[in-house]
């Protein structure tokens, strides 16, 4: 299981970048990570953000250069390719305003100087929206792009000790010319996914070229792969970072369908396993940042820090850690001082009605009195979670239901709420703890304490056969008086689960 924690500002010091997409986003080595350019409300960046990670220190170095117009460094851009090789960043091409760039550039990490570079060979016409990746560990390889008339299927390779760019000769099948996809190197392959096609379809295709590595004495070729599993819809602006044993995908944008005009943004993930050759859901506990395209992820040991992005109306600057639930920064979405984790709307305002329906009933107030009383605990009722909301005005609880059942909303409305209702039930009771999303803990919490309320009272008054057999000591649902599911430690939850599987389920 994998969580998605809000970076803190006690996990960095200095400062830390301006909001922007379409920027680039490198790791040199395992010591820092260089963003460079991007774009915000129209402006175009040109500036160098590092963050150095043993440090934890977000800082901007004073860089030298001269270029052939005597500038320091490039000029302000945004979609353009950055590759790291050892500490140097190589940059190729982009976009400044309604300009492609064709200039190559190289920044020296170690005493932060740029270089503007002669190329030799069959030089890249301009473009941006192009995809690299390096390879062999003195090779850079650049497919497709934009040139501002025509969509690209050009491969070439940049010698980066000779500076020398070639453009590789490819026979056989090629796959649609593209911009705004990703390409990794994968052992000795390139992987292309996704991208906006020539004439603008959204592609959800994934090839694979062969033929790059010299020793290997293949002739070039490109080879679509189909793979098994859950793969990722159409979609081009997205990333994909490789960690350990797969190939890990976040974000981008597609279309809102068949002729829409509309941008749909995403910010599901989605694995590669490079062990079994398929694409799988990344199991998350908790709600994902808000979905956007043009973002950059880097992958720093077991984590991934996502920066930026731009989602059709909003250009982000905020920093979002993606982590294995051993990390120990989970443990601050269960803090119940934590600011981190995005409040949802949906209980928020189910925590307002339930606060109105408490003022407005006298009987069920005297119901939960005479329960904590059996509880032998007191309850407070200045708190929001209390009395607990009906399931059928539960509209998180709802929502929920029919995500994880197969049920369909119907106008009739109640009776496939009830079904949807038991679907999440059963799906609980047969839970692993260890499994249960933090998305789902709120709804638990609030069915947790709303069965219990069925059971104990019927008509608003106290079932004492069920006290009686049912209730072995004060300590038994010693979570009905929680008000919101942040208040829950990691090992409350077995323990909430538990209590949840032995309570009785409404006739």
């Amino acid at each position: 299981m994998h969580y998605w924690v809000k970076a803190s500002p006690s996990d960095f010091s200095g400062t830390l970048p301006k909001p922007r997409s379409g920027h680039s986003a490198v790791n040199i080595g395992n010591s820092k990570i260089v963003v460079f350019g991007g774009l915000v409300d129209k402006k175009f960046l040109s500036d160098i953000a590092v963050y150095d990670i043993e440090k934890k220190l977000w800082f901007q170095p004073e860089c030298t250069g001269n270029g052939s117009d005597e500038q320091v460094g490039p000029s302000p851009r945004a979609f353009h390719i950055a590759v790291a090789i050892d500490c140097h960043m190589f940059v190729f091409g982009g976009r400044l305003g309604s300009k492609r760039m064709g200039d190559f550039w190289v920044l020296d990490t170690d005493i932060w100087q740029w270089s503007e570079l002669t190329s030799f060979g069959d030089l890249p016409s301009p473009r941006d929206f192009a995809a690299a990746s390096s390879f062999g560990n003195r090779k850079i390889v650049m497919y497709g792009g934009w040139d501002g008339k025509k969509w690209l299927s050009d491969v070439y390779v940049l010698d980066t000790m000779s500076l020398e760019w070639t453009e590789l000769s490819v026979s056989g099948s090629l796959p649609p010319p593209r911009c705004g996809h990703t390409a990794t190197m994968l052992e000795k392959r390139l992987l292309v996914y996704g991208g906006r096609g020539g004439g603008g379809p959204i592609l959800g295709d994934l090839w694979a070229l062969k033929g790059l590595i010299e020793e290997e004495n293949e002739s070039p070729g490109w080879t679509q792969l189909k793979l098994p599993g859950q793969g990722p819809s159409p979609r081009c602006g997205h990333t994909i970072t490789s960690s350990g044993h797969y190939l890990l995908l976040f974000g981008g944008h597609g279309t809102g369908g068949w002729l829409s005009r509309y941008d749909v943004y995403h910010n599901d993930c989605i694995v590669l396993d490079r062990v079994t050759a398929q694409w799988k859901r990344l199991p998350t506990g908790n709600e994902a940042p808000s979905a956007r395209a043009y973002h950059s992820m880097n992958c720093i040991g077991s984590r991934h820090l996502l920066f930026g992005g731009f989602d059709g109306k909003s250009t982000f600057g905020d920093l979002w850690w993606l982590v294995t639930e051993e990390d120990p920064i989970v443990k601050r979405l269960f803090s119940t001082s934590s600011n981190d984790l995005p409040q949802n709307k949906d209980s928020t305002s189910l925590n307002k009605d339930s606060n109105s329906a408490h003022e407005d009933s006298h009987g069920r107030h005297n119901a939960v009195v005479e329960l904590g009383k059996s509880l032998g605990i007191t309850i407070s009722f200045s708190s929001p979670g209390l009395p607990v909301v009906d399931e059928m005005d539960d509209k998180e609880f709802l929502n929920l239901a029919y995500s994880l059942s197969e049920v369909k909303p119907s106008i009739s409305g109640r009776a496939t709420h009830i079904q949807a209702i038991e679907a999440l039930r059963n799906h609980w009771r047969n839970s692993n703890p260890r499994l249960i999303p933090l998305k789902e803990l709120g709804p638990l919490l609030r069915d947790y304490q709303r069965l219990i309320t069925h059971n104990y009272f019927a008509n608003d008054g106290p079932r004492s056969e069920f006290i009686s057999t049912s209730l072995p000591g004060k300590d038994a649902y010693q979570f009905y008086h929680i008000n919101d599911f942040r208040q829950l430690r990691m090992d409350d939850i077995p323990k909430l689960l538990t209590e949840y599987k032995q309570l009785r389920l409404p006739d």
